[in-house]
């Protein structure tokens, strides 16, 4: 089987607004999805990762066999690593108890040490540049450690510096606010610009999943998990139909 994928056969979305949307859609809903198993199941830390990374697995593995672009293939692999994520990042900062200042040292230099594996192989981290499998296997295990440094990135500024849930979320918020302006306005390479949003939208999710479903006395609406996630997928699922969700290109891709 061959390794290249064809040029024309994008099978990455184009990065547009609904993109970064559906984006945060996924990443609240890796949140209150992973916690639903996790907690409301009462599945514990460990079980749920096995779980949520076995579905990551599979579906990664149909994604990168596809021949072409299918959103709701993709952004099915993008829940996967969010919930995945969402259960990974608990599990290192609560059952190893290393927390969430230790958890998010931990993830963030795997996503550096991916990256770097990435561009040492391949000689690019562009999303444009998914030209092979070998190209989309570190595309997948980027978003995935990504995901999980998001997760404890949104814990530790919701939980342990005391700005509560809403607090962290207008922080991230504002963060990704920052990020766009750069985009626009800087000449600040627009493959960082990229991953840091990517990895921003993670947190944010993070936030604004706790913020629906953890008690009121933790400063949350104390709102059902699994109704939650149903709502939000809901959503989801809307603005995938609705919007013009097709392959394209990524910040930084040549301009013809």
């Amino acid at each position: 089987m061959k390794d290249n994928i064809p040029a024309h056969a994008s099978k990455v979305p184009e990065v547009t607004l609904a993109f970064w949307l559906i984006k945060i859609l996924a990443t609240t809903l890796g949140e209150t999805g992973g916690d639903a198993v996790s907690m409301t199941m009462q599945l514990g830390y460990a079980l749920s990762t096995v779980i949520f990374f076995s579905v990551f697995v599979v579906l990664v593995a149909a994604q990168i066999a596809a021949k072409s672009f299918h959103s709701f293939l993709y952004w099915a692999v993008i829940v996967a690593t969010t919930t995945a994520g969402t259960t990974m990042a608990d599990f290192a900062d609560r059952s190893l108890g290393v927390g969430y200042i230790g958890g998010s040292l931990i993830l963030f230099a795997l996503v550096v040490i991916v990256l770097a594996a990435w561009h040492f192989t391949l000689g690019s981290v562009s999303a444009t540049d998914i030209a092979t499998r070998k190209a989309e296997g570190f595309y997948w295990l980027t978003i995935l450690f990504s995901n999980t440094l998001g997760t404890a990135l949104g814990d530790f500024l919701a939980d342990d510096s005391g700005l509560g849930y809403e607090g962290a979320a207008l922080v991230f918020g504002g963060a990704l606010i920052l990020v766009a302006a750069a985009y626009f306005t800087t000449r600040v390479s627009h493959v960082l610009l990229f991953w840091l949003a990517f990895i921003l939208t993670r947190p944010l999710g993070a936030a604004v999943g706790d913020l629906l479903t953890k008690p009121h006395e933790n400063g949350g609406l104390d709102l059902s998990r699994l109704t939650s996630s149903l709502v939000i997928m809901i959503a989801m699922i809307g603005c995938i139909l609705v919007t013009s969700q097709r392959a394209g290109s990524h910040p930084g891709a040549a301009v013809p």
